[in-house]
């Protein structure tokens, strides 16, 4: 039997997360989906925008810049329209690399501290832009995580939103890979209060809330997930 086409898989996918928003009463539109496009064949990429997926992910900012510049060669030769596509960065944001990030992509899901965020302010108050950004929090403890600790989140919200050329829109948050559902269930659930508390405090409405990957979207989506970040489940294993 032939492997399942991109198309197929995103088929599959979407499925997927309509049955993990009728299990909690929730509309199929309340969930986005980001497709991970990272060290994807670009021609797979172009599948995948064939197929209606425009909401793309990529975690290196090089990379990235060069993909953007060249998927929208590849659409444009496809008769697609790459105008269309927005771009996620979801990776690790260096202090270094915001410069080069600043700008180009529709949103900034991995703002891991206030100093980076004033940076991006100060970048984009200086381009006459808003850049669109989420805060990402460490919600599985892990040590190697980036994020602010869960009782930082209060304070960098009400500092944030003082900055000009933000729009601070919610939180970012992984779980632990292979973590039993309770665990994935536990941490999703902090995000969600810790969003909740967020706006009670400051006012800001915080609608999004980007968790949740392949292998645990549905947990994601059960704990209140507008964002889910899916790779492997819709392009197959990664190339190296």
């Amino acid at each position: 039997m032939a492997d399942p086409t991109v198309a197929e898989r995103l088929f599959g996918v979407r499925e997927r997360i309509a049955a993990a928003c009728a299990l909690t009463g929730r509309p199929e539109d309340a969930v986005r989906l980001v497709a991970v496009s990272k060290k994807i064949p670009l021609p797979m990429v172009v599948e995948a925008c064939r197929a209606g997926q425009w909401d793309l992910g990529e975690n290196r900012i090089p990379e990235a810049v060069d993909r953007q510049s060249e998927l929208a060669r590849l659409l444009t030769e496809a008769g697609l329209p790459s105008d269309r596509v927005r771009w996620h960065f979801i990776g690790h944001l260096q202090s270094n690399k915001a410069g080069k990030a600043a700008g180009r992509f529709h949103m900034l899901h991995s703002v891991d501290s206030v100093k980076l965020a004033e940076k991006l302010s100060r970048l984009a108050s200086e381009a006459g832009h808003t850049e669109t950004v989420l805060l990402e929090v460490n919600i599985s403890g892990e040590t190697q995580k980036k994020g602010l600790a869960p009782e930082e989140v209060g304070d960098a919200v009400a500092l944030i939103d003082g900055l000009p050329g933000l729009d601070t829109r919610g939180l970012m948050g992984m779980g632990r890979f292979g973590a039993p559902e309770n665990e994935l269930r536990d941490g999703f659930s902090l995000l969600r209060r810790l969003a909740e508390a967020a706006r009670s405090a400051t006012g800001l409405a915080l609608p999004e809330l980007s968790m949740g990957m392949s292998g645990d979207f549905e947990a994601a989506i059960a704990e209140g997930s507008t964002l889910v970040r899916v790779g492997g489940a819709i392009f197959g294993p990664r190339q190296a």
